[in-house]
């Protein structure tokens, strides 16, 4: 197929959703070919109205099971979108690629299961030129019909596309999926057949960028799905997913209004799940970002047991945790390894480890920099390349200018800052590096998640609004807790400087000083790493302190010399 091929017009048929519409079809590339379709309710007549998507090489047998099926019976309307050049292997990816962006412009509530999420996406011969050139054709055209709002470069910055259920797995991904799933489904079977079943936990180690947050969102919907059908395992059991960050709850409850078995109550904060007394038992229970929850008593935010993981398993039979030891942002959340093993040995543990980086498109020269650097190591600047760029500024005004046009040309570029700046909670305008950066805090009163609403763009994330997240560039102010010793060449960490002063909280529970310095140090070395590590295209540092910003720029002219 050479590329014009691709770019010839799609041809789109619309019918009514009948027996006798149907049978009248017989445009070219329909009635012959492999097709996608998209049954659906009238946009004008329901305020939310109903979707299903599919492909099929069959039509009129595909849709005369549509009709005798109960669940399509409220949809009247159905459009057919052929092409020449369309084979099974395409259409099976563009109905993937089309739920996706439907869950993402959130026009429609899809009937849609997962069976199509549940296989991984081979490659075929110029899937590049269907997923791109041919899908925009595709999306441009439902738009045009009225069935589509947003455009793709808008839809693919946003976070509920980034965390689909019916994002497409990698194999490992897949496998890892498919594995916890059948356990859930033994240790249910267990019960069911009443075995004395030990509690079960299963924890997936992974640094920040490793895929995790998909496998979760879409093993929960597969959860659900089998939940509500009668003939399965699981059906009946109770399920939530857990999460920490307000951000993330957002985004996975928008996710809920588009899919049938996802409901807004299946997700809440840890501490809102144990509390909660008309929660009294769940059966499984998956937790994104594990490593956040408490490790003892605090209760200025209502929790008074001595961990999180233990009173979550107090009401539940199976958890799967998330959990990476580099990501944990308070003295009160941090887990010990040695106080984790010795948990995990009351119930029946599993673990497995993650290693594929997913979010940053950067060589291994660029993470291992970046892993350097948050290990206190300075190393020589790594080269930008085509897929990441990689930048040190020293100018504030230079750094922000970046941002700003990295957002303009791209989307979805936000600067984000270490806890190194008075902030409150008292409705007042708080400033970062006001002699420097100069831009308030981020505000997070609304529904939408901060890096995508554009207002933000003039604002400064924190740790807590973007832990989690993608941004396509990413623009790190290093506070003044973060500088460098030229005599010891060693990245320097000074707590004292830290304004994250709750991070702190929970750090008498250390023997020696010294434990409770270097717990709070590490604290800020974790806020680095995640920060350093959201952006898919590129990151670029501004450090405040004055011999880390003479540290940076040294490398920068030493590489520019390199590179003569």
């Amino acid at each position: 197929m050479e590329k014009q091929d691709s770019l010839q017009p799609i041809v789109l048929e619309r019918q009514k959703f009948d027996l006798d519409d149907i049978r009248e079809m017989h445009t070219l590339y329909i009635e012959d070919y492999p097709i996608v379709y998209i049954l659906h309710q009238d946009k004008e007549t329901k305020s939310r109205p109903k979707a299903y998507i599919g492909q099929t090489v069959h039509i009129h047998n595909r849709m005369r099971d549509h009709l005798k099926n109960k669940a399509r019976k409220d949809l009247t309307d159905a459009l057919f979108i052929g092409h020449q050049t369309f084979n099974q292997s395409a259409t099976f990816n563009i109905e993937t690629n089309l739920i996706n962006y439907f869950i993402a412009d959130n026009q429609f509530s899809l009937q849609n299961v997962s069976q199509t999420a549940n296989l991984s996406m081979h490659n075929y011969y110029q899937k590049s030129l269907y997923d791109d050139d041919l899908f925009e054709d595709i999306w441009e055209s439902l738009r045009r019909e009225g069935l589509a709002k947003e455009t793709t470069d808008n839809l693919k910055n946003r976070d509920i596309y980034k965390l689909s259920p019916f994002k497409t797995l990698s194999e490992p991904q897949r496998a890892l999926k498919e594995n916890i799933l059948d356990y859930c489904k033994r240790v249910m079977q267990d019960i069911h057949q009443e075995k004395a079943v030990k509690k079960k936990v299963y924890v997936i180690h992974g640094e920040a960028g490793t895929g995790k947050s998909v496998i979760l969102s879409s093993l929960f919907n597969t959860l659900q799905e089998e939940a509500r059908q009668s003939h399965s395992i699981l059906a009946g059991t109770k399920n939530f997913l857990l999460v920490n960050h307000s951000e993330m709850l957002k985004t996975y409850q928008q996710i809920s209004e588009s899919l049938p078995y996802l409901k807004k109550k299946d997700f809440a904060k840890p501490t809102t799940f144990i509390n909660k007394q008309k929660i009294e038992q769940a059966d499984i229970v998956l937790i994104d970002e594990g490593h956040l929850l408490l490790s003892q008593a605090d209760p200025y935010n209502n929790f008074y047991g001595e961990n999180q993981l233990d009173a979550i398993m107090d009401k539940a039979k199976v958890a799967v945790l998330i959990f990476d030891e580099k990501q944990y942002l308070k003295v009160k959340s941090k887990w010990q390894s040695d106080d984790l093993k010795a948990i995990l040995k009351k119930y029946d543990a599993d673990e497995f480890h993650l290693t594929d980086q997913f979010r940053m498109n950067a060589s291994p020269v660029i993470m291992n920099w970046v892993n350097d650097f948050v290990g206190q190591k300075v190393m020589p600047l790594p080269p930008s390349d085509d897929h990441f760029e990689f930048k040190v500024f020293d100018d504030p005004t230079a750094f922000k200018d970046y941002i700003y046009q990295k957002n303009a040309d791209k989307g979805l570029s936000r600067i984000v800052s270490t806890f190194d700046f008075a902030h409150k909670k008292n409705g007042d305008v708080y400033l970062v590096d006001e002699a420097g950066i100069n831009l308030p805090w981020n505000t997070t009163d609304s529904k939408v998640t901060w890096s995508e609403r554009p207002e933000t763009i003039n604002e400064v994330g924190s740790i807590y609004t973007v832990q989690g997240f993608d941004l396509n560039y990413v623009g790190i102010v290093l506070g003044p807790s973060i500088d460098y010793d030229f005599k010891t060449e060693r990245l320097t960490i000074d707590p004292s400087k830290y304004q994250d002063t709750g991070g702190y909280s929970g750090a008498n529970r250390f023997v020696s000083h010294k434990e409770a310095m270097a717990a709070k140090e590490q604290i800020i070395l974790n806020s680095i790493n995640v920060l350093m590590k959201r952006g898919i295209y590129g990151l670029a540092i501004y450090a405040v302190n004055d011999n880390l910003k003479r540290k940076l720029q040294k490398m920068k002219v030493e590489a520019m010399q390199d590179d003569i």
